[in-house]
């Protein structure tokens, strides 16, 4: 099986200085040992442009989705549907967090969603297990 990472978990883990850092270090550090650790590509795309805005190193964030992560997964017509379905029943939900969650739903491969968005375990369809990091 699969975990899909979202964005809060993976910049948790770049950024010491993050509230998650401990949180998201011990999980991935965890996970990474028997499970294949995805992400979708908003994931990928928000980390990169953190990195290019200065927030974090670019060749640090690269060599954590190379060294790390087994795919970047795409969006298509079947994730943007879904997210729709997810943003539409819980309008405070972002789209970029509803592709994600859509990602992760629609890969029979993924079994669990490692997050730091409290708003997540809310939305309602989701069927994947969530893993919260505090």
């Amino acid at each position: 099986m699969a975990v899909v990472l979202d964005s809060d978990a993976v910049v948790g883990f770049l950024d010491r200085d993050d509230a998650l850092y401990d949180a998201a270090d011990a999980a991935i550090r965890d996970l990474v040992r028997e499970q294949r650790l995805l992400v979708s590509v908003v994931t990928y795309a928000e980390v990169l442009t953190g990195a290019r805005l200065g927030h974090h190193d670019e060749g640090q964030v690269r060599g954590f989705f190379a060294q790390l992560v087994s795919e970047v997964l795409p969006v298509d017509v079947t994730v943007a549907d879904k997210a729709a379905e997810f943003r539409s029943r819980l309008k405070s939900l972002r789209m970029p967090d509803a592709l994600i969650l859509a990602t992760a739903e629609t890969n029979p491969d993924v079994d669990l969603i490692v997050t730091g968005d409290a708003q997540v375990p809310k939305v309602p369809g989701l069927d994947c297990a969530i893993r919260l990091l505090r």
